[in-house]
């Protein structure tokens, strides 16, 4: 636990990176009333599934195509949030090269928040990103391992996949995670831009 006593945005801890703030300070912020700005950049589906009292979604896409936008809003300071980090270190790279300089990303995300016995809004149970990621890319795998049995050129769909992944760890992103974003079961609910803004504004 954070040995604050003062809870500011300033006291970051040194445990992470520059950006990087802990699911306690955090928590400490809010229950003294500071409050930062806390926007979700997890699909709709997920937010919906599980999220931080007083989060605002976001999307990674949303963020993305609206970047200026949302820059220009972002004048008090905003805390990153999604699953494990990942996706709200990129949201601080898009967002960063705005101007805004108020950015943190949550460590550990919502994993992290969780463990740290933070309170989560819960609503309809929905796969995580990261776990449909797998599925679709472990199915994929097997289904050309089996094929090959009988088209043995099949084995090369397998060895896509396994390059398409060293490439997304390398690079620390990940196409079939954008598209799978993009699904239709992962879009419900999925906010406009000129309703964050005038949640943001207000």
């Amino acid at each position: 636990m954070s040995s604050l006593t003062t809870p500011t945005i300033d006291q970051r801890p040194s445990t992470h990176g520059p950006a990087g703030v802990d699911p306690h300070d955090v928590r400490e912020w809010l229950a003294a009333g500071r409050a930062p700005r806390l926007l979700d950049v997890r699909s709709p589906a997920e937010f919906a599934s599980a999220h931080i009292p007083g989060s605002w979604n976001v999307p990674l896409d949303l963020l993305r195509e609206h970047r200026d936008e949302l820059g220009a809003h972002l004048d008090e300071e905003v805390v990153l949030v999604c699953r494990s980090g990942d996706r709200a270190t990129q949201a601080e790279t898009l967002l960063s090269s705005r101007g805004p300089a108020n950015l943190h990303v949550l460590a550990g995300g919502i994993a992290g928040w969780e463990a740290a016995g933070g309170e989560l809004s819960r609503g309809r149970e929905t796969w995580e990103l990261e776990r449909q990621v797998r599925l679709v890319a472990g199915g994929i795998v097997l289904a050309g391992v089996l094929m090959s049995t009988v088209l043995p050129k099949a084995k090369w769909l397998s060895g896509a996949i396994g390059g398409g992944l060293t490439v997304a760890a390398l690079t620390d992103s990940c196409a079939m995670g954008m598209l799978l974003s993009r699904m239709p079961w992962n879009r419900r609910s999925e906010p406009d831009v000129q309703s964050v803004l005038q949640a943001l504004a207000g």
